[in-house]
């Protein structure tokens, strides 16, 4: 609902990462700017009910009159604005009379309940910004917790999904439904995924993108779906561990080796065992024919056979990992050294 802040770019990049992981919303779609004419009738709707009015403050002043946790707000003066003029201030901004920041569309709710978002919350401010799907078709935009129920209820959504830091939204989410008398689904609050050692947060993962610290969002190094994509992580692996870890309200940072182990455990069933040396050392076998080598069969997958064997070479001259060998080892190393059977 805001223009400024969306692009296609990021629409596409949700529909291929959900597409990947294995699902899809065949003719279920939508978008919020698909109802803008819906959302704004709504808002004409609770003006003529006296439940919400057109407000000229700028917007520093609308933030010293909602006041702070301990302290209650103070009404607009132009709270009691009279519907007429709300009506015909709503319909000017809407035709692109004014310039952003001169006028919005508040709710008309209670100045002074201990729920900051229920004081006279802001439902519409102007921005003379191009929409990515609507082009210029409307300069003013709908604020979130205002569209964010009354899609849902267009869309005849049952539970609307969110996490905890919303949950002192969900009495305005209600408000907006109860008041329009509209299909009214429920909110329900959980807590976000945490990993430890990861950034999550959506803000400071732009900046690494927007300060190129990362090559883009799907960097191997990022902790988005595209990222661990091209890390080598399985869609199976990543359902798996959403399953495991569940759907809680608790807080908690959950360790990476359960995302770690979810991924092991797919691609231990489906992926072919290739060995490499990454640094290595060669090794004579004195007492092995020289210039004699053969084949010998490696098993792809020891856990499917049906992925069958592949010829691995071996002769009087190996490479192996030059860690796999000391000339002087400590107790308990049971890799090669001078005088050590290993197999």
């Amino acid at each position: 609902t805001n223009p400024e802040k969306e692009d296609m770019e990021y629409v596409d990049s949700i529909i291929n990462d959900v597409k990947w992981l294995g699902f899809d919303w065949d003719d279920r779609l939508f978008y919020a700017s698909d109802y803008y004419r819906q959302l704004y009738d709504y808002a004409v709707e609770l003006i003529r009910k006296g439940k919400a009015y057109v407000d000229s403050l700028s917007a520093e002043e609308i933030r010293e009159h909602r006041g702070t946790l301990t302290k209650p707000g103070r009404e607009s003066p132009y709270r009691d604005r009279p519907v007429e003029e709300s009506l015909d201030l709503f319909e000017r901004m809407r035709k692109g009379e004014f310039e952003e920041g001169t006028h919005v569309l508040r709710a008309k709710i209670d100045m002074s309940s201990g729920n900051i978002n229920m004081r006279d919350p802001v439902m519409y401010r102007i921005l003379h910004e191009p929409h990515y799907r609507t082009g210029d078709d409307w300069c003013i935009y709908p604020m979130y917790d205002y569209a964010h129920c009354i899609s849902d209820s267009i869309e005849g959504i049952t539970h609307s999904l969110c996490t905890l830091e919303f949950e002192d939204h969900r009495p305005l989410y209600d408000w907006f439904l109860d008041e329009l008398g509209i299909y009214h689904p429920q909110q329900i609050e959980f807590s976000r995924l945490n990993l430890n050692y990861t950034v999550m947060s959506k803000r400071r993962l732009l900046e690494l993108v927007q300060k190129g610290y990362v090559s883009g969002w799907d960097d191997p190094r990022m902790p988005t779906i595209s990222g661990l994509r091209r890390r080598g992580y399985t869609p199976a692996a990543i359902r798996d561990f959403s399953s495991r870890i569940g759907v809680t309200k608790q807080e908690s940072i959950i360790d990476m080796t359960f995302l770690e182990h979810s991924v092991r455990d797919d691609l231990n069933k489906k992926a072919l065992r290739v060995m490499g040396v990454l640094n290595p050392l060669k090794v004579v076998i004195t007492n092995y024919p020289e210039g004699q080598s053969e084949e010998l069969d490696a098993v792809n997958n020891p856990e499917d056979e049906s992925m069958g064997k592949r010829k691995v070479p071996f002769s009087g001259e190996l490479y192996i990992e030059r860690d796999d060998f000391m000339e002087n080892p400590p107790k308990k190393f049971f890799r090669l050294s001078p005088g050590v059977e290993v197999r």
